[in-house]
């Protein structure tokens, strides 16, 4: 039963990385491909629809590790009450700059909400990877598995190595997705700027999988499957590279779906049983075991849980398929809202 509940936390989780990541890619990457503001104007609205509902998923993660883990919920919010404060806070203020982008008159403030926008997507992207990067590594914790570790711990050099592979993969995941979603030569443009950036995804990929093995030698004993996902990243990388050579946007998409997958899937692999590894290597952690409930109740959430999963599945497969279609950058209007 504990089984189960990790992997549907784990699913959700990478649920969220898959769709809330290609809207804050495209966020940080508009500044590179956009050339004037109606192309940044369409590349927001390119996620206008989506954003919002994309977020359900962060949502639904915390309610089911609420609910399912609660003491992981508790002994994580008290090592990383600051990063979830920030992270809040940018999500606050990305949701702002995009409602708010069309609302005043004025290049000034159309420059200052692109500007937040970008800039609040990438720091986003940057501590969801530092945070990815500390859970792999392992924190500090104590008897009852509460962190006792400081802020300046869980900025170390390897949590900082995952965080910036996650803002060039989610950039390069932007890049397809706008490829995919935007008319014009504003695709063509994130086409030739993904096969610049592709060199720098593989690069910082090769890094951070030796340096986990580095910093996680227990890794091993986790059998065959701790090799063959990272190859199969690998593999999947380069068939990502062909299909942006080829302009083949949606092959490129789901290729790049395919490899943020990948990552977090070998990620949770690493971290198998336990929901916080503890440090250094080989000290334990808080396992799924320890921090679940009672299986009645487990039982009970779980089902629940379930229930809501195939719920926002249902709701995100709809919007997809009602808002599916490319952005003509001549058709758009300044006077539109973003998420029309």
């Amino acid at each position: 039963m504990s089984l189960l509940a990790f992997i549907l936390l784990a699913l959700m989780l990478t649920m969220y990385e898959l769709t809330d990541g290609y809207d804050l890619g495209v966020a940080c990457v508009t500044p590179l491909v956009a050339r004037n503001d109606r192309e940044r104007f369409a590349s927001m609205r390119s996620i206008g629809p989506f954003w919002s509902g994309n977020e359900v998923w962060l949502i639904a993660a915390g309610g089911v590790l609420f609910a399912l883990f609660p003491q992981a919920y508790a002994s994580a919010f008290s090592g990383f009450y600051l990063p979830f404060m920030l992270i809040l806070w940018l999500l606050m203020f990305r949701g702002i700059a995009l409602e708010l982008r069309n609302h005043f008159a004025g290049r000034i403030w159309r420059d200052f909400w692109d500007t937040a926008f970008s800039l609040s997507s990438t720091l986003l992207i940057l501590l969801f990877g530092i945070a990815i990067g500390n859970l792999v590594r392992g924190v500090p914790l104590d008897a009852d598995g509460y962190f006792t570790g400081t802020f300046a711990f869980l900025l170390n050099p390897y949590a900082v190595g995952v965080g910036l592979l996650a803002v060039i993969s989610l950039a390069q995941h932007g890049l397809t997705f706008l490829m995919l979603r935007i008319a014009g030569p504003p695709a063509e443009r994130a086409r030739q700027i993904a096969l610049r950036y592709w060199p720098m995804v593989i690069v910082l990929y090769l890094a951070v999988t030796i340096s986990t093995f580095s910093v996680r030698p227990v890794v091993f004993n986790h059998g065959p499957a701790t090799v063959l996902m990272p190859l199969l990243a690998l593999a999947i990388l380069f068939f990502i590279r062909h299909a942006i050579a080829q302009t083949r946007a949606l092959h490129a998409f789901l290729g790049s779906c395919a490899f943020i997958a990948s990552m977090l899937g070998a990620s949770a692999g690493t971290m198998y049983p336990y929901l916080l590894l503890g440090y250094p290597a080989g000290s334990g952690g808080l396992s799924i075991n320890a921090a679940s409930p009672p299986t009645s109740a487990l039982a009970t959430t779980l089902s629940v849980s379930v229930i809501g999963l195939i719920a926002v599945a249902v709701y995100t497969t709809a919007i997809v398929r009602s808002m599916r279609g490319k952005i003509d950058i001549a058709g758009t209007k300044e006077s539109e809202s973003v998420i029309d």
